[in-house]
């Protein structure tokens, strides 16, 4: 037995397509994805004196999850800029990440990784709960697998644990 979430919500997920990257980005940069910081690089696309994100995102995906309390609290709060803290967990269930095709065959690791983006929340039924205002974001900074099911004798993983936190936007170019 795997278990099953307490409540469940469904997360809209922009994962980041860092294939999609890996040509040419925008100005002085061959990509446009910094392999070393695992993120899209930063440069003023525009020439308008501030620096912009170079993104690139497969198509939003829902993905069933479980919010805590105190975390829907603190996203409620983010829109109207009274944000008591910047950071908030979203658990979710192997069983849907593995429908869905977000977990790697060959590995089983999550397909849900750093640099993800959490776009809204929606309930069950599909209406949505709350928007995410981007920028600022809310973007994966942790997925972490958090337990292997019920009993002993379901060796799969049950549970992943995501961290979102804010990115604060570049204040210019010097």
């Amino acid at each position: 037995m795997r278990g099953r979430l307490i409540f469940p919500f469904l997360a809209e997920l922009h994962r980041l397509d860092t294939a999609a990257m890996a040509g040419p980005g925008p100005g002085l940069h061959a990509s446009g994805y910094d392999a070393d910081f695992r993120e899209p690089v930063l440069e003023d696309a525009d020439d308008d004196g501030l620096a912009e994100a170079f993104r690139r995102e497969f198509p939003p995906v829902r993905v069933p999850c479980q919010v805590e309390p105190d975390a829907f609290e603190s996203l409620r709060m983010t829109p109207s800029g009274n944000s008591p803290r910047t950071s908030f967990e979203l658990v979710f269930h192997f069983r849907d990440l593995e429908r869905l095709g977000l977990v790697d065959a060959a590995t089983g690791d999550a397909l849900i990784r750093p640099s993800d983006r959490l776009g809204a929340l929606y309930d069950v039924a599909g209406a949505l709960v709350q928007a995410v205002r981007t920028p600022p974001g809310l973007y994966v900074t942790e997925a972490r697998p958090i337990g292997f099911g019920l009993h002993r004798r379901s060796p799969r993983r049950n549970l992943l644990l995501v961290t979102f936190n804010d990115r604060p936007q570049a204040r210019g170019l010097a």
